[in-house]
């Protein structure tokens, strides 16, 4: 469960929904009322929403299955990115190009170039090249760095998306829908829950609001790297016990493994 509290939403706006002319009808079930055309989230749904997506997101991490922040909206980049890196988990937050998930393998060629690039730079060839070529490879590297960098690491498909404003990045839970990836992602009142598998309702416009919302889903994740790390460290710990007794005892080794 998410140490979320009804006041915390509140004072940070994450029930302030847009105008009811721009609702999505699908929204309705997440909607406590309408105020000066406004429609108001129901925080309630926001507090269950969020215990339901952190308990899921728990486990899938406590398995060590990566999960990709997917935020491009200027509000959420900074916010997202700090987490994300945090975290070590992957990230996009400047543009989603298309086939990022559908289209792995070109992807994972476009990485593979990336560290190509950052090896050549490091070498003394690299240096001799003509000041243009150097300027050229430079500038390729940061253009890439900029679409790519956030995903670096990642060399297998992520395991789940996090997402900051459906609307805004549907490419991106299309694909996941293709490839079926639980995609988990603040909903606001002009947007669609219905492709999302966890949708947690909120204000997905204010700084405040995409921060708490962020920050609380994050330390969802946190909790369940803890858990993988505790896992670990209690599997070690039987196995030199194992180990242990198998010096003294054979006969005691084979009833600690069974």
């Amino acid at each position: 469960m998410s140490n979320l509290k009804y006041k915390d939403l509140l004072d940070a706006g994450v029930h302030f929904g847009h105008l009811t002319r721009k609702w999505d009808p699908n929204m309705a079930p997440y909607i406590f009322m309408e105020k000066n055309g406004i429609h108001i989230i129901d925080l309630n749904k926001t507090l269950a929403s969020m215990d339901e997506a952190s308990d899921a997101i728990k486990q899938l991490v406590r398995g060590g299955k990566k999960v990709l922040f997917v935020a491009t909206k200027k509000q959420a980049q900074e916010i997202v990115t700090e987490e994300a890196k945090r975290l070590k988990m992957p990230f996009v937050t400047e543009r989603w190009q298309g086939g990022m998930l559908t289209n792995f393998a070109t992807i994972r060629k476009s990485l593979k170039k990336m560290q190509n690039i950052d090896k050549l730079m490091k070498e003394e060839a690299y240096q001799n090249l003509a000041k243009r070529e150097r300027l050229m490879i430079s500038r390729e590297r940061d253009k890439m760095e900029r679409v790519l960098g956030g995903i670096a690491d990642l060399n297998r498909l992520p395991s789940a998306l996090f997402v900051v404003d459906v609307k805004r990045e549907h490419i991106a839970i299309k694909e996941a829908q293709k490839l079926n990836i639980p995609v988990f992602a603040i909903v606001d009142t002009n947007s669609n829950p219905g492709p999302v598998d966890y949708p947690i309702p909120g204000n997905d416009d204010a700084w405040k609001s995409i921060n708490i919302l962020v920050k609380a889903f994050g330390k969802a994740i946190d909790e369940g790297l803890s858990e993988r790390k505790k896992d670990k460290d209690d599997a070690n710990l039987k196995e030199q016990e194992a180990e242990k007794k198998a010096v003294d005892s054979p006969e005691a080794a084979e009833d600690a493994k069974s």
